[in-house]
């Protein structure tokens, strides 16, 4: 006996039949998984290029001579700006003092119960601060950035005006060109430097951006809104 092992070819033919036994996952199965996970994988690199984009544009400033300069609303307090809109006026003056606009727009409505409009909190903010009052316009009902800005479309093109400059936050500069931009504007943005928002919380809000300018791009930013109220 040479201690060589020797396989009985019944045993051999009974595990065939065994395996052969087993349920096998159908192929359309695996297709299906592969498909979503290559949607998944695009979905997510979709996103990390409008991250990217959000976080570019609001680095930049691309501050020049325009019609007009638009100021985004933010909270008001009974007539005084919030830290967050405070931060958007005072960059506002500083662009009016470099002459770039002959106009300035401020935006924003009320909330409910409140005495004042954010268009005209930040109105009064910037004639107290030099900027005359008679080239201050109010879009004092937009309750959203695209309603806003819509507004604030149909005012410029009713005077011939199309240029503006938009004064926001850092995180919501890309968007608000993007809308001005569907909305017939040449729009071109120059960020505030000293927003309250900032470290984990400007982050936050930037993802938050990248996945409502994704989005946007895809379905519009019109229908975006009417999607999410």
């Amino acid at each position: 006996m040479n201690g060589a092992m020797v396989i009985d070819p019944a045993v051999v033919e009974d595990a065939a039949v065994v395996e052969s036994a087993r349920p096998q996952r159908p192929r359309w199965v695996l297709r299906i998984v592969i498909a979503l996970v290559a949607i998944i994988g695009l979905g997510f690199v979709y996103f990390l290029v409008n991250l990217v984009q959000v976080w570019r544009v609001g680095d930049s400033d691309q501050a020049r001579p325009v019609d007009a300069i638009v100021v985004m609303g933010a909270a008001q307090y009974d007539g005084r700006p919030s830290p967050q809109l405070q931060a958007r006026l005072d960059h506002v003056v500083e662009l009016w003092n470099r002459g770039l606009a002959p106009l300035v727009v401020v935006t924003g409505g009320n909330q409910p119960g409140d005495r004042f409009t954010e268009a005209s909190a930040s109105a009064r903010y910037l004639r107290d601060h030099g900027v005359d009052g008679a080239a201050i316009l109010e879009e004092d009902r937009g309750h959203s950035s695209w309603e806003s800005l819509s507004s604030v479309a149909a005012m410029l093109h009713d005077r011939g005006l199309a240029r503006v400059l938009l004064v926001s936050d850092p995180y919501h500069s890309l968007r608000i060109r993007l809308m001005a931009q569907d909305l017939g504007l040449t729009a071109y943005v120059s960020p505030t430097r000293t927003s309250p928002v900032t470290g984990a919380r400007a982050f936050g809000k930037e993802l938050k951006e990248a996945a409502g300018v994704g989005v946007g791009r895809i379905i519009g930013f019109d229908r975006l809104l009417s999607i999410t109220g």
